[in-house]
Formats: structure tokens, sequence, C-alpha cells
């Protein structure tokens, strides 16, 4: 069973955490009893989870226990694979769509829930049409418009001022951690009010790191952020809360303070203290 929220004060069960001197925070996601299944492979067991506008979470715990599974079901991923099959809700708001609905179009939730893989992945093309990309498959054709967007995006990525002379070369000519940057950029074009993370440094070196997680910081205060991490100091270094997972099962979800200071649970403590996993 999954621990509620730690608060600094007194809460209403399923509220968000009343951190001192800060006002209430607003909901932006909620899963509700979320099973996924590869096959007969039952991967996610009854998620409930939270995520709290302009916050970033942090997703933990060790390799195959669906932090990566669960990202992908924000923005409908499994979908392109046959054989797997979602139960349970991912309601999103403020106007209260579930994300998981048939009715729904997948291709409007990508466009809503972004997502930057483990590796930089920019398309064989410019930097300008890399970030344009999402623009135009929305319709938008009008040059004017994608250059006030590209520009607005590559500014969000920290990417502008190195790339703003360059943007009709190739993407695979920035670094490493530009291309990641790049990525950044493309997947905030679309104005996407979710931003999903999927160890997104993992491939980089630490100046890079550090480049991408001030970014992180930077951003909250524009769109939700949910990552996957098996880093222990960046989670803790970027994140406002804290998810830990277990064989396709959330174990504890707190405050990220708490989490990593005081968790609930030994297996959480066991894990974030390097005694297991």
């Amino acid at each position: 069973m999954v621990d509620t929220m730690v608060s600094t004060k007194p809460e209403t069960p399923g509220s968000a955490p009343q951190l001192q001197s800060q006002p209430a925070l607003e909901r932006k996601s909620e899963t509700k009893n979320l099973h996924f299944y590869y096959g007969s492979f039952h991967a996610l067991k009854n998620i409930n989870l939270t995520l709290y506008d302009k916050q970033v979470t942090a997703l933990i715990g060790p390799s195959g226990c669906g932090k990566s599974t669960y990202l992908r079901c924000y923005n409908r991923m499994h979908d392109l694979y046959p054989g797997n099959k979602y139960e349970g809700q991912i309601r999103l708001y403020p106007d209260d769509t579930d994300l998981l609905g048939r009715e729904v179009d997948p291709i409007e939730v990508r466009m809503r829930i972004s997502m930057v893989f483990q590796k930089a992945n920019p398309f064989p093309k410019t930097i300008y049409e890399n970030v344009a990309y999402g623009l135009r498959v929305r319709g938008v054709s009008k040059r004017s418009i994608l250059d006030d967007k590209v520009e607005e995006a590559l500014r969000g990525a920290a990417l502008w001022d190195e790339a703003k002379g360059r943007l009709n070369q190739l993407a695979f000519n920035l670094s490493g951690g530009q291309q990641q940057r790049l990525c950044i950029a493309r997947a905030l074009a679309t104005d996407p009010e979710i931003l999903l993370f999927d160890e997104p440094t993992s491939a980089l070196d630490p100046i890079a790191t550090a480049s991408i997680e001030e970014l992180i910081t930077d951003l909250k205060s524009k769109v939700t952020i949910l990552i996957v991490t098996h880093n222990m100091q960046q989670a803790a270094r970027v994140s406002d809360f804290t998810a830990y997972m277990y064989l396709g099962e959330l174990i504890e979800f707190g405050v990220t303070d708490t989490v990593f200071i005081k968790p609930k649970h030994r297996q959480t403590e066991d894990y974030i203290t390097g005694r297991f996993g």
C-alpha cells in the first residue's frame, strides 16, 4: 500500500502537502488504480500517484521495477506495440481528461505530454527543423510563427546563444549535451503540460549533466516534470517529490527531503542508502 504524502502541517486525506510558507499545490495529473500488461506479464500493479502542477517528481527504484514503463503510459507510447494493455486511469487536469481513454487520440496526448529519452535522439534534420517538427505536425506553417516558437523553445532549453548562428546546420553537429538540450527544445516547442525525462543525463559527462539539471530546475516554473533517474543525488537535487518503485508497485511517495531523510519504509531506506538494488 502506498503512503500518502508527508506534510509539515495537518492535511485532509488526498490533499496536497502543505509546505510551510507555501500555498496549496494544484494537481496536474492523477493516476488511479493503474495496471499495465506486456502481453500476459503484469508490469505495473495498482499505481496511484499524483503529480503537482509545476513541480518536479522523481521516480527511483532498481532496474526493471517499472519506472520507464510507467513513464511511457503517460504519452501512450505502449500503443505502438501489439499486445500491451492498460487498466485504470491517468487523469489530466484542469480539463479532467483520462489520457488512457479509448476516445482520446494518442497523437494529441503526445502533444500535451512530451518526452526526452535516455540518449539524445535528434532527427536527421537541421537544428531549426528539429525544433519545428512538432509544430509542423500540428499544422503550423507560417514562417514568422515557426521562427518565434523555435527561438522561444531554444531559449527555454538554454541553447539559443549556442545555436542561433547554426540553425541551418545538421543537429548531429552539436555536442552530446547540446543534442540533449535540442531534444528538450523540441519537446518544449509544442507547449506541453507535462515533460517526461527518462534518465536524461545517463549518457552525459558531469558538466553536461549539471547543465541539464540546472535547466530542469528552471523549467519547472513553466511545466510539470516527471523524471526517471537511477542517480540518488540527482533525484535529491532536482525533485520536489520522490516516488520509490519496486517490482511494478509504488512503495513510497512523498516530499523529496522527507523520503531521503526519514523514509517510512525500510525498503525505501535500504535502496536510498545503497544497501539494496
